[in-house]
């Protein structure tokens, strides 16, 4: 066969349901392959694009996302998705033609050293600069991109390459079990978190990767212990579980890092250090941190781990809480119920533009509990992580590894190939929004109901509120926006506008019934951000 077809074969034996890109010269031979597969190939707009829905797919599936450009301004356009699943371990593997290798020693058209340039975002970059290496460079891939900690892979196909013709065989498909927490490190957290005074617990986005959310819960209950969750983490424990704190990680004095303040041990359970860094819930270094993880901790001096127990999440928290005897009773319920209140306290506020807890308010409200949104980066983002309130995992996804906006809208498409029953949201600024908004089009070509709530501020509202908080004043973030009702009928979507804060929970509950693609142009008030973070500079702790 050629070397094209084994390779898409190679994609089928690793269970690929989709690739998510755009077709070019020199990868058609990959593309007529995939005629005679059950592979379908989603044709996006722009690589970004599907880069994005490649990452979001891996972090929803746990199965490696696959998306797919032709070589130079192709494979350039893939890379700030692909380091998004690099930097967020969602597992990805990103495939890139490239010229013929008989013109890769020198100057050519649209020739750049692909597997160099995506090296330092992913974890593993290889050309086939053979045809019999096939099937050994695409097991690698899939087998790193979802090895803790999971993370993007990218393979170069030179078009010369792929027309050659090929024999061999396909290689079994395998996963190396995860290793049993050594016995040792597992005593001395147990005899550590029985003599802590103040423990509390970090979850990170471990604990969804390896599906242990049951077992952190468990945990926590049983040892009476609470829980604050990173970004990445939400509903890892239920928000409606007595021990849970809530999300950390908005950077400023926040009911939760009271909790950090007062905490004597810092047991962190699958946190990843690239979404919250050390420094900001552990400024003074001397608390006791117990690291328990799939890997070894990362080397940060606000990170100073006394006890590291790296093996099956699962495992690990099961025999620890077999040997640790449990707290009476958790100081820290008031947090909680700071917090509580406070997202209460606008459920039934009516002024317009409308104020970010009221937003997510009513969307909490119109949602079911295993319903999925995914959240673009910008000021909502801080809103949506303290505020949205989780009682599952992977129901609120946000990138809070590398963080890029322009994720809602291709993220949103492949949640809902994953979950067709569940209504998807995507919840965007109206920057991040028209960072990918092209992929509108890719929804509503695939027929896939989705829901764009737009937050509408006429700026780069997390950008003002940093510089407003820092200099007391703006600089160069605010800029005009379509008509978004008219750009979502120009698509041929269903587009509303929010004119009265009343109306939005009947919007919200039209729009999730809409068997289409529905963008809402929601007006946001973002004075709020500011009175935010007055109100966390002049918090009293309340434990």
């Amino acid at each position: 066969m050629k070397a094209a077809e084994l390779f898409v074969r190679c994609l089928e034996h690793e269970g690929v349901e989709y690739i998510f890109g755009i077709p070019g010269e020199e990868n058609l031979e990959v593309m007529d392959a995939l005629l005679e597969s059950p592979i379908r190939f989603i044709i996006t707009r722009h690589e970004q694009g599907a880069a994005f829905m490649a990452d979001v797919y891996g972090r929803l599936t746990e199965r490696p996302g696959v998306c797919l450009s032709t070589l130079g301004p192709g494979a350039t356009n893939l890379i700030t998705g692909v380091a998004d699943a690099n930097l967020d371990h969602a597992p990805v593997v990103a495939i890139a033609g490239q010229a013929g290798t008989n013109r890769l020693h020198k100057e050519s058209h649209q020739v750049l050293d692909l597997e160099k340039l995506f090296h330092s975002v992913t974890k593993y970059s290889a050309s086939l600069l053979e045809p019999e290496i096939i099937p050994e460079v695409v097991r690698k891939a899939f087998k790193l991109a979802q090895t803790e900690k999971t993370g993007a892979t990218f393979i170069e196909f030179p078009e010369n390459i792929a027309s050659m013709e090929v024999e061999q065989e396909l290689l079994p498909v395998a996963q190396p079990p995860d290793p049993e927490p050594p016995a040792e490190k597992v005593n001395q957290a147990a005899r550590l978190i029985s003599n802590a005074r103040y423990p509390i617990i970090l979850a990170g986005n471990g604990v969804v990767r390896s599906k242990a959310w049951k077992q952190l819960a468990d945990f926590a209950g049983a040892l009476n212990i609470p829980v604050a969750n990173t970004f990445m983490a939400k509903g890892v424990i239920p928000f409606g579980h007595p021990c849970a704190l809530g999300s950390a990680g908005l950077q400023a004095n926040d009911y939760v890092s009271c909790g950090f303040s007062q905490a004597d041990v810092i047991i962190c359970v699958g946190y990843d250090l690239v979404e919250y860094h050390p420094y900001l819930w552990h400024p003074t270094r001397d608390r006791t941190i117990i690291h328990i993880d799939h890997s070894p901790a990362e080397v940060d001096a606000h990170y100073p781990v006394k006890v590291g127990v790296t093996g099956d999440l699962k495992h690990s928290l099961v025999r620890i809480a077999e040997q640790a005897t449990p707290h009476q009773g958790h100081h820290m319920r008031p947090l909680r119920e700071a917090l509580i209140k406070e997202m209460n306290l606008h459920r039934d506020d009516m002024e317009y533009p409308v104020k970010p807890q009221k937003i997510i308010w009513d969307l909490r409200t119109v949602l079911e509990l295993e319903d999925v949104v995914i959240c673009d980066v910008g000021a909502h983002k801080m809103w949506m992580a303290r505020m949205f309130r989780c009682e599952l995992p992977n129901t609120c996804l946000i990138s809070n590894g590398f963080a890029s906006m322009g994720i809602a809208v291709p993220g949103a498409i492949a949640a809902k190939l994953v979950y067709p029953e569940r209504n998807i949201v995507a919840v965007t600024g109206d920057a991040g929004f028209l960072m990918n908004s092209q992929e509108i089009e890719t929804a509503m070509r695939c027929k896939l109901a989705i829901v764009i709530l737009i937050w509408n501020d006429g700026g780069y509202g997390l950008i003002e509120w940093k510089q407003l908080n820092e200099f007391k004043r703006s600089s160069n973030i605010k800029f005009t926006n379509p008509d978004f009702v008219k750009y979502a009928e120009s698509f041929g979507c269903k587009g509303y506008r929010v004119e009265r804060t009343e109306d939005l929970p009947a919007i919200l509950e039209e729009a999730l019934t809409d068997d289409t693609v529905s963008i809402i142009d929601c007006p946001v008030d973002y004075r709020e951000n500011i009175k935010l973070t007055e109100q966390m500079g002049n918090l009293v702790c309340p434990i």
